[in-house]
């Protein structure tokens, strides 16, 4: 409770350096503030969970380790909006704030103990996320990609809310344990279930997974890439963290009925992303079919006991961490283009060999490549799901992880088999930090995992 209070208070002090024209000061006060944020959190961990507010909150072990993935990921795109926002001076402030804002809404998401909360979270970020997609005024394909995302976006929320009225309907509680513990009874009312159904698919939008994921590549393509960068890892972590919480307490013993729409949904998603992403010029687009297999990767841990909590925070730390590293040198490839295109690439690994080798390796470790942390996520997942019964699922997601070598071998073979377009460019600093810290995490990861898995 008190990390979400310390992340409000920070995103209000933003704006308020606006104010006394302090902007040169924002990012360094707000990495600062968010690693005492980090501190903060670190200590509120717990086995017993504690409730506040009449069990609106509940802070433990879960919320506590998710909410300090967000607050690493969000100390990393505070660091590159530096760079990223130079040109438009007057809007840095609120461009930052909104960030803070939008990691409030995602902490809350995971810490919820009552469905108001949950809403309350997913909106939050939402419209933060429909700001920061049209934020480039002067772009029609982010005004493009705005409106999708926000057209979208509220047909999802409004999806949600009116699975949230049913459960309240049947249940006649908000509450997430007096729910849990009423859903063992005998006699449910038949709009119980059909609640649970229509929160999961709203959810399913939100994570950009098959057949809900339509939205994705063309928002991903028409956002500012630090945006992009934003919704790949953050936003899609903070998704699939409060579904796996959702999908665990309200309906704990999952049917056989409804892990087989799980299975069907995490094949599917694997399976279009990778064949999709091998058609993909543009690199965001690309990373965005990517982004729909991995969804599909993440929903094989509701498949598994309550101990697969850690294999997902292992799972999307490894891949979030791998995303922004890989955005990173997106953002300094294509800073100065009017595109994304992998001909942009062409020739990286002569001109800047340390960012060429970065990407390399964030892709390598998508694909699930040792010795970085992805190959080691996919391994313990695999591994729990075959425990779990569902060999013929880990089969398929062997082959779409073979697959997806195709399409991330095509950008590494650009960097290092092409001559290059044109002159290296000058690298700030903050990239090279941001990209560099971002995969040696990446890597420390393949090398401790228990340091994360055992926190859950």
């Amino acid at each position: 409770m008190n990390t979400l209070i310390a992340i409000i208070g920070l995103g209000v002090l933003c704006l308020l350096f606006e104010i006394f024209d302090a902007r040169k000061a924002i990012v360094p006060i707000v990495i600062i503030g968010l690693l005492a944020i980090l501190g903060l959190d670190i200590s509120e961990i717990n086995d017993t969970p504690i409730a506040y507010y009449n069990n609106m909150i509940v802070v433990g072990k879960y919320s506590s380790a998710f909410s300090a993935l967000f607050i690493i990921l969000t100390i990393f795109l505070v660091s590159l909006g530096q760079k990223f926002y130079e040109n438009r001076p007057s809007k840095f402030s609120d461009f930052i704030a909104i960030k803070i804002f939008l990691l409030a809404g995602a902490v809350a998401m995971v810490s919820f103990g009552n469905l108001a909360m949950f809403f309350l979270g997913i909106e939050v970020l939402s419209i933060a996320l429909y700001v920061l997609a049209s934020s480039n005024r002067l772009s029609v394909k982010s005004n493009e990609a705005g409106l999708k995302y926000f057209l979208m976006g509220s047909f999802a929320s409004g999806i949600i809310l009116f699975g949230i009225c049913l459960i309240y309907g049947a249940m006649g509680s908000f509450d997430i344990t007096e729910i849990s513990e009423l859903s063992h009874s005998a006699e449910l009312p038949i709009w119980f279930p059909i609640g649970i159904v229509l929160i999961f698919i709203g959810m399913l939008f939100k994570i950009a997974a098959v057949p809900f994921h339509f939205w994705a590549p063309d928002v991903y393509e028409g956002s500012p890439a630090l945006t992009t960068a934003l919704m790949s890892t953050l936003a899609k972590v903070v998704a699939i963290a409060t579904l796996y919480k959702l999908v665990k307490t309200m309906n704990a013993d999952i049917s056989p009925a409804f892990q087989l729409v799980i299975v069907i949904v995490s094949i599917a998603s694997m399976t279009v992303g990778n064949i999709m992403a091998l058609r993909q010029i543009n690199v965001k687009r690309m990373l965005a079919f990517s982004g729909i297999s991995h969804a599909g990767f993440m929903l094989m841990t509701l498949l598994s006991s309550e101990k697969s909590s850690g294999t997902l925070l292992y799972y999307t730390s490894a891949y979030a961490l791998a995303g922004i590293a890989a955005f990173t040198v997106i953002l300094y490839v294509c800073k100065t283009r009017e595109n994304e295109d992998v001909t942009n690439f062409h020739g990286l690994g002569k001109n800047n060999p340390l960012m060429a080798a970065v990407l390399t390796a964030s892709l390598l470790s998508m694909a699930g490549i040792p010795i970085f942390g992805g190959f080691f996520a996919k391994l313990f997942l695999f591994t729990q799901t075959i425990q779990a019964g569902f060999i013929a699922l880990v089969i398929v997601a062997v082959i779409n992880s073979i697959i997806s070598v195709g399409y991330y071998f095509k950008l590494i073979l650009a960097m290092y088999t092409k001559e290059p377009n044109e002159a290296a460019i000058p690298t700030s600093k903050i990239y090279y930090a941001v990209a560099v810290i971002s995969i040696i995490l990446n890597i420390a990861l393949g090398f401790f995992p228990s340091v994360v898995l055992d926190l859950l």
